[in-house]
């Protein structure tokens, strides 16, 4: 069963220099974690229910929990959080969900 974790983040002030950042800096951090099957970005475009403050929504894939727990030890996965509260702390929510 595949084991993701899902982070959210809320529209920043410079959505250029955040995308820059994240881009340039964040996803190349993040494809080093050991055990990463698939990184999916998705840029939120809006919500049938109104406005949302919401920007992006990353989804990092693991085989199995095993994996996801293992690559969350990981040297690798310390850098992508250091890095993450550099440009993000107070705008993102880290989740982890099993796909059903």
């Amino acid at each position: 069963m595949t084991t993701k974790l899902i982070a959210l983040y809320s529209r920043p002030e410079d959505e250029a220099a955040f995308l820059d950042h994240y881009r340039q800096v964040h996803t190349p951090l993040v494809r080093k974690v050991p055990g990463l099957q698939r990184l999916v970005v998705n840029r939120v475009e809006g919500s049938p229910m109104g406005e949302t403050d919401l920007f992006l929504i990353a989804e990092l894939h693991f085989a199995d929990r095993a994996g996801f727990d293992a690559a969350m030890r990981s040297e690798e996965n310390r850098a992508c959080g250091k890095d993450l509260m550099n440009f993000a702390k107070g705008r993102v929510t880290i989740l982890f969900a099993e796909e059903e």
